[in-house]
C-alpha cells in the first residue's frame, strides 16, 4: 500500500537539460579536503567504457544472453569485493566487519562466485573524513554508500567514482534496474551526462514513522495534561509545571522535537515556515545542510530556542551534551523526552523501564504544532545512494552489480532482515515475521536489524501491509505497546502530505560552487551564533540576531544565495507543484 502524496508537492519531472545532466556538481558539505587528495583520486580514475568491455582472465563468465543470476558463472581467478558499512559505535552489537552475517554473506555469496566480501567500516559521525582519508591512501571500497546527494556529487567531483554503463547494469542485475525504473529513479542516476550512481528502495518515503520521539506521560498526567500537548503554548505550560513540581531540573522538548543542537548539518526549521510554500524561497533558503540564517523560519525556529532557554527548560550545558548524555539523561528519569529510530530491539527503552518501573511514556503525535504548523521533512523518494570506485576494475565492478541484485532477491533479503527462524524471529498466526526482543544469542544482528547491509538495496524491511511493518518494527518486550500510536502517527502524516505540509529539499542540476567553497565556514558560524542567540537576553536578541546574520551573509552566505537565485531562474532545479 506505497502512496506517494510527496508527488503532491514535489514534481520529479525534470527539464530537458536536468535529465541529461542531473546533479551537475550538486555542491559540497566538505570544503577541507586537499588538493592533493583530489588529484591522487583522479588520477585513478577509470575510463569505464574501457573497463567495462575489456577482457579479462578473472572475469564472470556468462551464460550468454541470460540476464541476472542464472547467467552467472563463478569468476577464474578471485576478486575482492570492498563494501562500505557504517561504524555507528553502538554496544551491543556484533563488530561490523566481522559477525555471523559478513560471514554468511561470504558462504552464500562469495564462496560460490569466487569473490572475497570485505566490509569497510565508515564512522557514522564522520563519513566524508572517513572517504578522503581511504581516497589519499588509495584504499576506497568498491561500493560508496551514503544517504546526502551532495557528498555523492562531491565524491564524483573529486575523482572518487567511476562512471558505469546502465545498460551492462541492467544485464548483471536486471532486478535491481527494473525497480528503479518502476520508481521513477533513473534521473538521480546521472550527473553532468554520464552515469554515476544507483539508487536503493525506500519504501514509504512521504512519512517519517520510523523515527519517534518518546515523552514522559506520568509526569504530564501529574501536572494536569492527560494527553501530550498538541499547541507551543500547551507544551510550553506543561514543561513549565514539570519543572517548577520538581520532576525534572530541565525538562527540554520546547521547540523541534529532536532535540534542537547547534550543529547546521542537520538544522530543520520545516515546521516554522509558511505554506503553501514560495518556489524561490524554497529552492534558494530551503537546504539544511547550510543554515538559511536569514530566513523568516530560522529566525523563529531561533526566538523559541531563545525562550526555551531562558524559561529554564533547556539544560544550560546543552551545547557540551551530545547524543549519549541525552539518551542516558532520559533513561535516568531526568528529561521529558528522547527521540530515535525505532526497531523491535531497542535496548535504551528497556533499560528506562527497568529504572522507571511506575512510569508511563506517550508517542508525539503527528499533528503538533509547536513551532507553528505540522509540516516535518520527508525522505527523498530513494535510499542509499551508491557509487563504485573509480579504482575499480572490470570485474570488480561486476563484482559489486553481482552483490546488489544477489543482495535484492526476496529470500536472501528476508533473512538478512529477520535473521533465523526460532532465533532472531518466529511466525505469527498470519504467517508474518516478529522479531524476537532482546535476542542475543549467535545469530544476533547488527544495529537496526542489520540494515547498514542491506539498505545496498532498500531502506526498510517491508513484510506484509504497513501496519504489518509497523507491528514488525514496534519496540517490543516492553510494558507498553506503542503499535497503534505508530500506525495512527504514520496516516496523520499521509494527512499531513496531502495538505501540503510534507518537505524535501531543492535537488540542483548543475554546481553550486559557493556550497563547497564556504559550507565549512558557515557551519562553524553557526555553531557560535546559534548559541549566542539561544543564550542572548530576550531583550537584545533581535539586534543581535540582526548583526549576526549580517555577518552570516559576508562571510559565504549571500554568495550561496546568489548562485542557488541563479541557477533557479534557469530551471536548473527540482519543482514545486502548482
Amino acid at each position: 500500500m506505497k502512496r506517494n502524496f510527496l508527488r503532491k508537492i514535489l514534481v520529479l519531472a525534470l527539464t530537458g537539460s536536468m535529465v541529461m545532466g542531473m546533479l551537475s556538481g550538486c555542491g559540497s558539505s566538505n570544503s577541507n579536503e586537499s588538493s592533493e587528495t583530489t588529484t591522487a583520486a583522479e588520477s585513478e580514475s577509470t575510463n569505464t567504457e574501457t573497463a567495462e568491455t575489456e577482457s579479462s582472465s578473472g572475469e564472470a563468465a556468462e551464460t550468454a544472453g541470460v540476464a541476472g543470476i542464472d547467467g552467472w558463472e563463478a569468476f577464474a581467478d578471485n576478486v575482492t569485493l570492498r563494501v562500505a558499512v557504517y561504524d555507528r559505535g553502538v554496544e551491543g552489537v556484533p563488530t561490523v566487519n566481522d559477525n555471523y552475517w559478513t560471514k554468511w554473506i561470504q558462504e552464500n555469496f562469495g564462496d560460490k562466485y569466487n569473490i572475497t566480501v570485505e566490509f569497510v567500516p565508515i564512522t557514522r559521525t564522520d563519513v566524508m573524513t572517513d572517504y578522503a582519508l581511504l581516497a589519499a591512501a588509495g584504499d576506497l571500497p568498491t561500493i560508496l554508500m551514503e544517504y546526502d546527494y551532495p557528498k555523492l556529487a562531491q565524491w564524483a567531483n573529486d575523482g572518487y567514482l567511476t562512471t558505469y554503463s546502465l545498460d551492462e547494469f541492467a544485464q548483471v542485475a536486471p532486478t535491481y534496474y527494473n525497480r528503479m525504473v518502476e520508481n521513477n529513479q533513473l534521473v538521480y542516476t546521472e550527473m553532468g551526462g554520464e552515469t554515476y550512481f544507483a539508487l536503493a528502495e525506500r519504501p514509504y518515503y512521504d512519512s517519517t514513522y520510523t523515527y519517534q520521539t518518546f515523552v514522559r506521560l506520568d509526569w504530564l498526567k501529574e501536572v494536569g495534561y492527560d494527553s501530550v500537548p498538541t499547541t507551543h503554548d500547551d507544551l510550553v505550560d506543561a514543561l513549565t509545571k514539570i519543572k517548577e513540581a520538581g520532576l525534572c531540573d530541565y525538562p527540554g522538548g520546547l521547540a523541534i522535537q529532536n532535540r534542537m543542537v547547534s550543529t547546521g548539518a542537520d538544522t530543520q526549521n520545516y515546521a516554522y515556515r509558511t505554506y503553501p510554500l514560495n518556489e524561490e524561497e524554497w529552492a534558494v533558503y530551503g537546504d539544511y545542510n547550510i543554515v538559511s540564517m536569514n530566513w523568516e523560519p530560522t529566525y523563529n525556529m531561533l526566538k523559541l530556542a531563545n525562550e526555551a532557554y531562558n524559561l529554564g527548560i533547556t539544560n544550560p550545558e546543552y551545547y557540551i551534551t551530545d547524543d549519549e548524555t541525552y539518551k542516558a539523561n532520559f533513561i535516568n528519569g531526568s528529561s521529558y523526552s528522547y527521540a530515535n529510530y525505532i526497531s523491535a530491539n531497542m535496548d535504551w527503552l528497556v533499560s528506562f523501564y527497568e529504572n522507571n518501573p511506575d512510569a508511563e511514556l506517550a508517542i508525539v503525535p503527528a499533528d503538533v504544532t509547536y513551532a507553528g504548523s505540522s509540516a516535518y521533512r520527508t525522505n527523498n523518494p530513494f535510499g542509499m545512494i551508491i557509487g563504485f570506485s573509480s579504482s575499480a576494475t572490470a570485474d570488480e565492478l561486476k563484482a559489486a552489480w553481482m552483490y546488489m541484485e544477489w543482495m535484492t532477491q526476496e529470500d536472501v533479503l528476508f533473512t538478512m532482515q529477520w535473521g533465523i527462524e526460532g532465533e532472531n524471529y518466529t511466525l505469527d498466526d498470519k504467517g508474518l515475521p516478529v522479531s524476537v526482543a532482546d535476542y542475543s544469542g549467535d545469530y544476533t544482528q547488527g544495529f537496526n536489524n542489520s540494515k547498514d547491509y542491506w539498505c545496498v538495496t532498500i531502506e526498510s524491511r517491508n513484510a506484509g501491509t504497513i501496519e504489518d511493518m509497523i507491528a514488525s518494527v514496534s519496540p517490543q518486550g516492553l510494558p507498553q505497546d506503542f503499535t497503534q500510536d505508530i500506525i495512527d502517527f504514520y496516516y496523520k502524516q499521509l494527512e499531513n502530505a496531502e495538505a501540503g505540509l510534507a518537505c524535501t529539499d531543492a535537488i540542483y542540476a548543475v554546481a553550486v560552487n559557493a556550497e563547497s567553497e564556504y559550507s565549512g565556514t558557515l557551519a562553524s558560524l553557526w555553531t557560535e551564533y546559534y548559541d549566542t542567540l539561544t543564550m542572548a537576553d530576550p531583550a537584545e536578541f533581535d539586534s543581535l540576531y540582526e548583526d549576526l546574520t549580517q555577518k552570516y551573509l559576508d562571510a559565504g552566505y549571500q554568495a550561496v544565495i546568489d548562485e542557488r537565485t541563479e541557477a533557479y531562474k534557469a530551471g536548473n532545479t527540482t519543482k514545486l507543484a502548482n
